[in-house]
Parts: C-alpha cells; structure tokens; sequence
C-alpha cells in the first residue's frame, strides 16, 4: 500500500513539472511584402496607322476658264436696233482682246460720265431682270452683247441735264472699268434712271 501512494506521488509531481517548464514559441509566418503602387504600369500600345487610302473624290477639279476682265476687253456699241418712244435701243458689245479664252456671266454695271476718267453722272443702269443669265464663253477676237436702252434727258421735266462724254462699263464681277465714248444727256439727279441694262449673250 505504501508503494502505491510512492508512485502516485512521483507520478503526480512529475505531472507538476512538466506543466510548469517553458512553453514553446508560437511559429509566426512571413507576412507578404504589399505591392507597391509606384510600381511602373505597362506601356500603352500605339495605334496602327491606317492603310487606307485617300479617297480620289477629294481630288480638285480643274479650273476653268477665267472670267473676262477690263484689261482684256474693248468695248463698242451697235445702234442699229434704233429708238422709240423717246428711247435709244443698242447692243453694248464686248471683244476678247487678250490672248486666252474667257467667261461673261451676268450683267454688266454701265453708267453715264463726263470722260474717261470721271466719275458717274446719276442713276447706274438698271438691269433687265427679263434679260437670261447664261455662260458665254469668249475664244480670242469673239465678243458677247448686252441690251442697251437710254432714254432721252428731255423726256423727265426734273432733270437736272448734265453732258455726258460716254459710258464707265463695269465687267460682271470686275472692279476695273471701261469708257465707251458716246455723247449723251445725262441727270445728275439720282432718282431717275436713264439706262437700262440687259445680260450678256452669244453675239
């Protein structure tokens, strides 16, 4: 009996001391490195350039023919369509001079001066808005008309007579002019309109 309570004592303090010796460390595992947000980020991809060709359409069209201007026209005048009624009937006539092909298009602007170089007197023709617009193509030495009416001075009781050397003649869509020697009576009162002015077309 007293073997036993011997052993169980041993047995009890072996128990005791092994309760009490020194614990062993818990393992702790390697944390992840954090990404780092400076980090490079992946180039961009450039894009291809196109293949395609440019479309044709976008091509210019040829130019054509320049328009007639006053350093290449001379100007003249046919009276033969006579007058009535107080009215003179004519063709205004302009002449290619130069030496390439060019276009009339239009109305030309006419008015009344004192001379070459003077400025108008009145009224500017009124244009025939009867008169068709057309293309009129003028080769070297070829020549287009406009119909011309002027109406005496003498038929308006309120005019202011004026002379008149000429006519200023204005191409269409030109800045120069010029002069037609024609003596006329002129009114240097604006309100009334002497002239009347017509398309250019094939003479």
């Amino acid at each position: 009996m007293k073997n036993v309570v011997i052993t169980t004592a041993v047995a009890a303090v072996a128990l005791l001391l092994t309760a009490c010796g020194p614990s062993q460390p818990q393992s702790q595992g390697t944390p992840e490195p954090a990404s780092s947000s400076s980090s490079p980020s992946a180039p961009a991809t450039s894009q291809a350039p196109s293949s395609t060709p440019p479309s044709s359409s976008s091509a210019p069209s040829p130019a054509g023919p320049a328009r007639c201007k006053a350093a290449n026209l001379t100007a003249s005048e046919d009276s033969s369509g006579g007058g009535a009624a107080g009215s003179i009937y004519s063709q205004l006539i302009l002449t290619n001079s130069g030496a390439e092909p060019c276009l009339l298009r239009g109305f030309p602007g006419v008015s009344l001066t004192a001379d070459a170089t003077g400025a108008p007197i009145g009224a500017p023709a009124k244009q025939d808005g009867s008169s068709p617009v057309a293309d009129v193509l003028l080769a070297p030495g070829q020549a287009g008309a406009a119909e011309m009416r002027y109406t005496q001075a003498a038929n308006y009781s309120d005019c202011n007579v004026t002379p008149a050397a000429g006519y200023r003649i204005y191409p269409p869509e030109d800045t120069a002019s010029l002069f037609l020697a024609e003596s006329r009576s002129a009114c240097s009162n604006d309100a009334i309109e002497l002239l009347t002015i017509g398309a250019f077309h094939v003479r």
